[in-house]
């Protein structure tokens, strides 16, 4: 499925590159050494390698002020040769994550976690300009796998803004009868058992279970 997905994309690239002679280009902004973070960045310049996409990285040490994110946020969003933006999440404890979220352009807020792009998620009738990629990754995996969403109850565990809540959101946009468990749930078992399709968000080994 993957491999399938990615040779679409390079088509695609490869297309626009002879079309107009531009291809898409992402920036990333690395902060914390976190060796999770450090991964899923290596993965995503990986990923546009291998269908076309050019990838810029800037790399701040962890001990770096809020205006200096700020500042290379600022200058992605200048760069016309970059068309998309992400910032690697989560940030140090130190720096407002809401602030520097907020900084980048709409229009180049890629993750989607930008409050313009979550708002248009959650509301009937908008439509935002980008999707959260691990929610989008999850109704691609269900249409393909030929899962029903439609009607079908969903509960999602978790309610993080990156995956938990936007997943919910979208999960209605394709006509699910959604449930949110998180930490302050009732008789979580209860309402997991009852869900035709369980989506987990938490990250912990062996919290579904089957019975």
């Amino acid at each position: 499925m993957t491999n399938e997905i990615k040779a679409t994309l390079a088509t695609e690239v490869s297309n626009m590159k002879n079309s107009i002679n531009k291809v898409p280009g992402l920036g990333v902004i690395s902060v914390r050494k976190r060796q999770d973070s450090l991964t899923f960045v290596c993965i995503k310049k990986k990923a546009c390698e291998q269908v076309g996409i050019a990838s810029v990285v800037t790399e701040l040490p962890e001990e770096c002020t809020e205006s200096e994110v700020l500042d290379a946020v600022s200058m992605l969003n200048h760069n016309e040769s970059v068309h998309g933006i992400l910032v690697q999440l989560p940030l140090p404890n130190h720096l407002c994550e809401e602030k520097i979220i907020i900084a980048v352009k709409v229009e180049k807020d890629v993750d989607g976690f930008h409050p313009v792009n979550m708002g248009n998620l959650a509301m009937r009738g908008r439509e935002p300009l980008f999707i959260p990629c691990a929610s989008l990754g999850c109704i691609e995996v269900l249409n393909r796998c030929s899962v029903e969403i439609l009607g079908n109850k969903v509960v999602v565990i978790g309610r993080s803004m990156i995956t938990g809540l936007p997943t919910s959101l979208l999960l209605q946009r394709h006509h699910a009868t959604v449930s949110v468990v998180h930490s302050f749930t009732q008789n979580p078992e209860e309402i997991t058992c009852e869900a035709d399709i369980l989506v987990s968000d938490v990250g912990v080994p062996n919290l579904i279970r089957s019975h």
